[in-house]
């Protein structure tokens, strides 16, 4: 077998194969995967959706053959849970939480019933803020792509997502995606900003909003003020990001 499918709630993947490694991002409920690799305890893996690369343990997801990877793979189907926490129950009615952003699309795959609120098709750009609110709070973790911990770029396409779209995984790779605005001005609800740092190097992203706000993970996902300079920090009184770039993406 090289290729599986997430049958837990939350599955960190890693740089190395250790426990201690850094977690660069994780695989939610549903999500299914190449595997590159398989060693005794771990499995280096390939994210479908995303690309991203990294090592998970082998008792953290279940084997699928090639058949039934194409099969997921091709589905245009589009379901993912849209509540924070929801649940999932199999033919012995034991329950399993999922959070916001799951793939319950293939929980029949799994043989799970799914309980809860879910989006079904691809949504409109007005969908966007609406999804990103449900986040809001959530705080700040490397790798984190969940109301319970999420990073920047984690955060942006967690709500592309949600709402059926693909963004990529880091915040210098979203940048490659979409068409570039001028001014902040051109922009739209549902948008995204991009910031870099003293050397050049794009690292943060948020999701803008009307009336020159911005909704991003700093510490937490918060709202914050946007101009032509960067984000506007309204609890620090300073700008905390310069801004780079804006890119429509719908």
């Amino acid at each position: 077998m090289h290729h599986g499918i997430c049958h837990l709630s939350i599955v960190p993947i890693r740089i190395l194969a250790e426990d201690s490694s850094e977690m660069v991002t994780q695989l939610l409920y549903g999500d299914h995967f190449k595997i590159l690799e398989k060693r005794k305890y771990w499995s280096k893996i390939r994210d479908d959706f995303d690309g991203c690369i990294g090592w998970i343990q082998n008792n953290q997801f279940i084997s699928i053959d090639k058949q039934d990877y194409k099969s997921l793979q091709n589905s245009e189907d589009n379901k993912f849970s849209s509540d924070l926490v929801s649940y999932v129950s199999d033919s012995q009615n034991v329950l399993l939480p999922i959070v916001l952003g799951s793939a319950v699309k293939n929980a029949g795959f799994l043989t799970h019933q799914h309980d809860g609120a879910l989006m079904a098709s691809k949504g409109g750009k007005s969908n966007l803020i609406s999804i990103a609110l449900h986040y809001l709070n959530a705080p700040y973790l490397w790798g984190g792509k969940t109301p319970f911990g999420i990073d920047a770029s984690g955060f942006t396409q967690m709500v592309y997502k949600i709402n059926g779209y693909k963004l990529l995984r880091r915040a210098e790779e979203q940048a490659t995606q979409g068409e570039a605005l001028s001014f902040v001005e051109e922009s739209e609800p549902g948008d995204l900003a991009f910031f870099d740092n003293n050397e050049g190097q794009i690292d943060h992203v948020g999701l803008i909003m009307q009336d020159n706000f911005i909704i991003h993970v700093h510490g937490k996902v918060r709202i914050d003020r946007l101009d032509h300079t960067g984000i506007f920090n309204t609890a620090l009184r300073n700008y905390t990001h310069k801004l780079r770039v804006i890119k429509k993406i719908l």
